[in-house]
C-alpha cells in the first residue's frame, strides 16, 4: 500500500534553490495540484513580479503575498505550493505557510544560486552590482525566517531533482 502525505506541502527557500522544478516534480508525483504563488500573483495583478517590483515596490508585492497565502488558506485538496523566495521574511506570512501544510525549507549555497541565475534578468532583487555579494547578504539575512518556519530542512546543493524529490517524500512521510 502506497502512503500518502497527510496534508499539502509548502516549498519555501531562496531564489533558485528549485521551487518551481520540484514543486512541479512534487505535484506530479503525488498527483496533487501545484500552485506556484508568484504566478498566481502576476495573473492576478497582469504583470511579471520585477514590474509590480518597479511600479508598486517590494512592500505592495509583499503584501499581495500575504493576502493570497490567506485565500489560499481556505482551498481544499491536496496540494503543493511553491512559495517566493521572500515570503517567509514577513511574520504574519509565517504561520499562514504553517496553516497551508508541511513547510520544506530547500537550502542551498549562495554560489549554487549565483551559478542558477548569474544570467537571468526577470529576478528583481540581483539586478545591480555584485549579484553574489547581494545573494550572501540576503540568504544570510533570510536565514532565521526560513529555518523558523520550515517543519523540514533539506540541503540540495549536491542532489538531483530526482533525489530532492525523493528526500521531501521521505521527510514527509516521517512526521
Amino acid at each position: 500500500m502506497k502512503r500518502e502525505p497527510r496534508e499539502n506541502v509548502v516549498l519555501i527557500g531562496f531564489m533558485g534553490c528549485g521551487k518551481s522544478t520540484m514543486g512541479i516534480r512534487l505535484s506530479y508525483r503525488l498527483q496533487y495540484i501545484l500552485e506556484d504563488t508568484d504566478k498566481l500573483i502576476e495573473a492576478r495583478a497582469g504583470m511579471p513580479v520585477r514590474e509590480i517590483f518597479a511600479s508598486e515596490g517590494e512592500e505592495a508585492f509583499r503584501e499581495m503575498e500575504t493576502q493570497l497565502l490567506r485565500k489560499l488558506a481556505e482551498k481544499k485538496g491536496p496540494r503543493v505550493y511553491s512559495v517566493g523566495g521572500g515570503t517567509p521574511v514577513r511574520t504574519v506570512n509565517r504561520p499562514l505557510l504553517k496553516k497551508l501544510g508541511t513547510v520544506v525549507y530547500l537550502r542551498t549555497r549562495p554560489e549554487t544560486v549565483y551559478e542558477r541565475l548569474k544570467n537571468d534578468t526577470a529576478r528583481p532583487l540581483l539586478q545591480g552590482e555584485d549579484p553574489l555579494g547581494k545573494i550572501r547578504s540576503l540568504m544570510a539575512d533570510r536565514e532565521t525566517a526560513y529555518a523558523e518556519t520550515a517543519d523540514v530542512i533539506l540541503d540540495v546543493d549536491e542532489m538531483t531533482p530526482d533525489q530532492v524529490v525523493e528526500s521531501i517524500l521521505w521527510s514527509i512521510m516521517q512526521r
